[in-house]
């Protein structure tokens, strides 16, 4: 009796230290995500290592991408960002039941941790694209949050689209972040479609319906699949 009473308290200290130490690493992955995601908002230039991807001439396009904070960014092209998102989402947002809110989305577009991915046909010198993303902590994960993908419907469906989510990926995982995530409405279906074959899918924190709250949009994700190779083998 005395003998398990004992290997019974063995394992219950056992079962202890293990949640402790589990306890400690979690905590160290999270101190260690937060200091990754500094170290990417500390980087004056995320793009600027990468010169093939700083433009885009496919289809009848030429086009060049450069990455600023937006502090960096000429006040017209804040503008013109800002218009162009409502003129492509207020309907959408009408359409759900958070609503069109133009000083809420102002306030996010302008907000310091916001960094944008500005495209500019070189024949017409003009912007005609754009990505708001940040690089931030979301569930204790490090992640490029985007929060806008947007384009002039005159540039849509030929590649510019998908280019930029690849140019958001690549900045992403050289910075070490453990995803891309990113929020869709349901009812935006060309938009759901066309993270899909970008090959993003539904990320884990994505809410789910229930009886008493629906949900109108999805949380979508594409992983670093290397990185997170790499923490499960630890």
């Amino acid at each position: 009796m005395n003998e398990q009473r004992q290997n019974k308290k063995l394992k219950n200290k056992n079962k202890i230290k293990e949640r402790r130490a589990e306890q400690k690493a979690e905590a160290q992955r999270i101190k260690n995500g937060h200091r990754l995601v500094k170290e990417a908002n500390a980087v004056p230039d995320p793009l600027e290592k990468f010169p093939s991807f700083q433009k885009f001439e496919r289809n009848g396009l030429k086009c060049g991408l450069m990455c600023r904070r937006v502090t960096e960014l000429e006040p017209k092209v804040l503008e013109w960002a800002m218009d162009l998102c409502k003129r492509n989402m207020q309907l959408m947002y009408e359409k759900s039941g958070e609503g069109w809110k133009e000083h809420l989305k102002r306030e996010e577009m302008c907000e310091d941790a916001a960094w944008y991915l500005i495209v500019t046909d070189r024949v017409q010198q003009r912007p005609v694209a754009f990505s708001h993303f940040r690089f931030d902590m979301d569930y204790g994960e490090e992640v490029l949050y985007c929060y806008e993908l947007q384009l002039e419907t005159e540039y849509r469906q030929q590649g510019l689209g998908r280019f930029m989510l690849q140019v958001l990926e690549l900045m992403a995982f050289t910075a070490q972040m453990s995803k891309v995530v990113l929020t869709v409405f349901k009812h935006n279906t060309s938009a759901v479609t066309f993270f899909n074959k970008c090959k993003y899918t539904i990320d884990e924190t994505s809410p789910e319906n229930t009886i008493d709250e629906t949900f109108d949009y999805h949380i979508m994700s594409k992983e670093n699949k290397v990185k997170n190779l790499q923490r499960t083998s630890l």
